[in-house]
Order: structure tokens, then C-alpha cells, then sequence
């Protein structure tokens, strides 16, 4: 079994499929004009970025026109709520949870430093927006609000109809960040007015995504330069990363492959829940398919993952953003969680790609990690005697 890398930090990253290898090749070697260029070669390479754009918001249920193509996530969430703050200056309020990626989190914190007003909503235990939360903090100064879809790190999926259906009813507009959902649960146009989308979480290349912009918004464009994008953001189009992505999405589409990755979610979070003093982060319902996110009692998370990767299993904490950072996880303990079990977490995420063998080869080895973990913890043994006595 242990012949290869056991990969299940897809929330972080993914493979890229060989598929869309093959389909963005000729790109970068054969049709690799700017598509800003007026000659035949140029206007090719513009002929196939429309395209691209036109097979993506066929997706969403959009218009060509509402999709800006972005160098991702970070890109796509910045530009969103900035340019809706300093394009709608006559309401300088702004509401966000408490669990977002930390590129929205950041990105408010800023509009904060230049005058603006951000509110940070709670969620439940379970991560989830509670719409008379959202209903109460909504003023006639708000003009955005900015709920991720599917959280990054505890896979929860928020209810976007009811959310922008309390937005709409207030005049205000929702940016929603579907970096981890897109492909993976039913999100288009009608669930926002603002979408953020990237290739690298869904089998595309790293450096390519999109911002949906719904037709109406008034938003101010962030980054200047050229006139690329419909004159909203500046920069030469990446067209071999656009044409991956598209690829990426059009092949993510597919039922089979959330049905493949529920399965091995359910069965790996049956098998880990087995484990004495474990406890799931966030919903079993309404939950990403590919994720899972455990704390586990009296085990340090960092030491676990270290274990995980000497088995040849990749596996995370959180979010990679804030892999660094030698703190409890902002999500985690969003949710209520304490230190303790914020700072005991592990985040498994399987892709399309993942195998029955390559779990229950993790259900094996696992328990048999958290036992030695536990073993040599100073509260390991009180702990481990806590827990027989309650059973």
C-alpha cells in the first residue's frame, strides 16, 4: 500500500487533471498570443479566451459579460469587497462572519483602517449564518455582505437562497466566496450577486479564477492598468490558466464524482468517530463532500499531521493560508471551540482521486497514531483514564 503519497490535503490544493494538462498545452507552445494583440494570431487567442468565458458562465447561469477572469481566490474576494466599498461610498457599512478565509477577513480589516464600518457576525456551533443574526445587522448604511459558501476548514455550506434572500429584501448586495463549493454543490447566479471562484481547488491549474459580477453592480475596479476584462481589471489574460480552468469545471460537473467523494467522507468519518475522545467540526449534513475536520482529545494537531506524513499521508490543520501561524484556528474557534480541541484538530479533504484503499489504509493507521500520541502526552494517560471511565 505504502507505495505512493496518500494525498488528502485537496482543500489546500489539487492535482491537476491530466485532461486539462493536455487541453492548455497548446497555449502555451502554439496559440500563445496576447489576445489583446489585433493580428489573426492575437485575435485567435481572444477567440478562445470568449469562449472559455462563455462555457463558464454557462455554468453559473450567467451572462458572458458578468464573468472577470482573475488570477484567483485572493484576487477575486479583494476585488469584490473593495471594489463594492469605494464604489458605493454613500453606505460605508460592511458586514462579514467571524469564519471567513482570512483574505476576506484581512481585506475588511483594511476598509476598516480607511474609515469604513465592518461588522464580524457570529455563527452556530456548526458554522452556520443564522438569518436573524444577518436580518439584525443589517443598517441602512450596509452595502455588502460577505459569506463564504463552503468554509475551508469545517466544510460548511451555508444556505445561500434564504442569505440573499434577506439581502435582496434590504437593498443590500452578498458577495459570497465559492472557492471550495463550486463544482461540488449547486451554486450559480441566482445565489448572489457576487461570486469568487478559482481553479486550483477543483483539478485546475494554481493562478487562474473568476469573479461573477452580477449586471447592475456597481463596483469600482481594483487593479489598473490596460483595458482587459471589460476594463475592470487590468493585466494580460492568462489564457492557457483561463482554458484549464474552464476544462477543470466542465469535468468537475459530474454527479458520479460527488457521489465517489460522499461515500469515502462518510465511511472515513464513520471509521475516525471510532476513535475514542474524537469529535467532528461542523455539520454532518449540508457539508462539503470532500471534507472532513476532527479534534481530537489530548493530541496535539501539528504532531499528528507530522505522524500522518511520515506514513506518506498528507494531511493539515487548516486552512494552508495560515499554516504558519502558531495559533488556534479563527474557524475553530468561531464555533465555540476551546483551545484545547482547536489546537487538537486534523483536516482530511479527498478529491475525485481518492481511493477506498488509500482510507481505509488511514482508518488503520490513524488510531494507532493517536494512541502513541497519547501515550507520551503529559494529559495523555489522565485523559485515556477519563474516557474508560466513562464508557
Amino acid at each position: 500500500m505504502k507505495s505512493k503519497q496518500i494525498y488528502l490535503d485537496n482543500g489546500a490544493s489539487t492535482k491537476v487533471d491530466p485532461l486539462v494538462v493536455q487541453e492548455m498545452n497548446k497555449y502555451h507552445s502554439e496559440e500563445y498570443a496576447n489576445a489583446s494583440s489585433t493580428h489573426t494570431f492575437g485575435q485567435d487567442a481572444k477567440q478562445a479566451l470568449e469562449n472559455a468565458r462563455r462555457k463558464l458562465s454557462k455554468l453559473l447561469k450567467a451572462k458572458s459579460e458578468e464573468i472577470v477572469f482573475t488570477s484567483g481566490g485572493t484576487e477575486s474576494n479583494n476585488f469584490a469587497i473593495k471594489g463594492i466599498a469605494f464604489a458605493n461610498k454613500d453606505k460605508n457599512h460592511i458586514i462579514t462572519t467571524k469564519v471567513e478565509h482570512k483574505c476576506v477577513l484581512k481585506s475588511c480589516k483594511w476598509l476598516e483602517s480607511q474609515g469604513f464600518e465592518v461588522t464580524y457576525i457570529d455563527v452556530d456551533s456548526k458554522g452556520f449564518v443564522r438569518v436573524e443574526d444577518l436580518e439584525n445587522a443589517i443598517k441602512p448604511n450596509t452595502i455588502l455582505v460577505s459569506i463564504i459558501h463552503g468554509n475551508n476548514e469545517i466544510g460548511t455550506i451555508q444556505n445561500l437562497e434564504e442569505l440573499y434572500k434577506v439581502c435582496k429584501s434590504k437593498g443590500v448586495y452578498l458577495h459570497t466566496d465559492a472557492c471550495q463549493s463550486f463544482t461540488k454543490t449547486p451554486i450559480t447566479s441566482e445565489h448572489a450577486d457576487l461570486i469568487t471562484l478559482n481553479a486550483h481547488k477543483i483539478h485546475g491549474p494554481k493562478g487562474v479564477g473568476a469573479l461573477f459580477i452580477k449586471s447592475g453592480v456597481k463596483i469600482s475596479n481594483w487593479q489598473h492598468g490596460g483595458d482587459h476584462e471589460f476594463a475592470m481589471r487590468a493585466g494580460t489574460e492568462n489564457i492557457p490558466g483561463i482554458i484549464g480552468f474552464v476544462k477543470a469545471a466542465e469535468l468537475a460537473m459530474n454527479k458520479k464524482h460527488i457521489e465517489h467523494m460522499t461515500r469515502l467522507r462518510d465511511k472515513l468519518v464513520e471509521g475516525v468517530l471510532k476513535i475514542e475522545g474524537v469529535k467532528l467540526n461542523g455539520p454532518r449534513e449540508n457539508r462539503l463532500c470532500n471534507n472532513a475536520n476532527f479534534s481530537f482529545k489530548a493530541v496535539e494537531g501539528e504532531a499528528l499531521g507530522g505522524y500522518l506524513d511520515q506514513k506518506d499521508i498528507c494531511s493539515s490543520t487548516g486552512s494552508a493560508c495560515t499554516s504558519k501561524v502558531l495559533e488556534p484556528s479563527h474557524v475553530l474557534k468561531g464555533i465555540g471551540l476551546s483551545d484545547e480541541d482547536a489546537n487538537g484538530s486534523l483536516r482530511l479533504t479527498l478529491s475525485r482521486f481518492t481511493t477506498e484503499e488509500e482510507i481505509d489504509y488511514i482508518l488503520i493507521v490513524l488510531p494507532k497514531i493517536v494512541k502513541k500520541l497519547r501515550r507520551i502526552s503529559p494529559i495523555g494517560k489522565l485523559i485515556q483514564n477519563v474516557l474508560k471511565k466513562s464508557n
